[in-house]
């Protein structure tokens, strides 16, 4: 749910995203907002009550818009892309896959009418600690994010079980061809051929990383081996 919606069509249409509908694996219908406002010269968004700086989008369209997408269908969960949202990791990607059907509301402007969202009963949550000037990318990064863990759509079912933040821990260097480049070589330990070794490197490589970069995960890290 959008008042961009010509954001997606390139998002759509390339990478893993692209490759995934095309295969059906994934279905993604971009519903514009404007499309159900009942405002002359299609205005979604007005004054904010209260006083403030910015317009805010009003509840109506946004409402409309979510009873035709529910036409026939309950129990869909709906997200509003919000900086006062919850921070969306890997645990909310792996559950949102699960589900069957999910609805995104994007925002814009200073944000929506807190009617809309009652009314819609949505779970707010972010990509991190910073605002962008609407919910669109934020959209796209979850859609992405929760695509990888949709069956099929990685072409190896193990992609995802060695990445950053599985296990609470950042995922550990790679390298491939050439062996040496810039006076840069692989360490020869990914040459050895003896797996046992080369799986202990892979995580005294990722603790490292994570203990460094991520403290908060390193820390989450011990408590899950205790």
């Amino acid at each position: 749910m959008t008042l961009f919606p010509a954001m997606f069509n390139d998002f759509k249409r390339e990478s893993l995203i692209g490759k995934a509908i095309e295969k059906k694996l994934l279905e993604i219908n971009v519903f514009n907002i404007r499309d159900f406002t009942k405002q002359r010269a299609n205005s979604v968004d007005d004054e904010v009550y209260g006083g403030g700086n910015g317009m805010l989008m009003m509840a109506q369209p946004i409402y409309d818009c979510y009873k035709k997408i529910m036409e026939g269908k309950s129990n869909i969960k709906t997200y509003y892309m919000s900086p006062k949202g919850k921070t969306f990791n890997q645990e909310m990607a792996i559950k949102m896959s699960k589900e069957t059907e999910i609805n995104i509301l994007c925002g814009h402007y200073e944000g929506v009418d807190e009617r809309a969202l009652q009314l819609i009963n949505t779970e707010e949550i972010s990509i991190g600690d910073y605002v962008l000037t609407g919910g669109e990318l934020p959209a796209m990064v979850v859609i992405d994010s929760v695509a990888r863990f949709v069956k099929g759509v990685l072409s190896n079912d193990e992609s995802t079980s060695e990445e950053s933040f599985m296990n609470n821990l950042l995922e550990y260097p790679q390298f491939t061809r050439p062996y040496e480049y810039e006076g840069l070589k692989v360490p020869d330990i990914l040459l050895s051929g003896d797996h046992k070794k080369v799986s202990e490197w892979k995580l005294e490589q990722a603790i490292e990383i994570t203990k460094k970069n991520r403290p908060d995960l390193y820390e989450k890290y011990l408590k899950d081996k205790i």
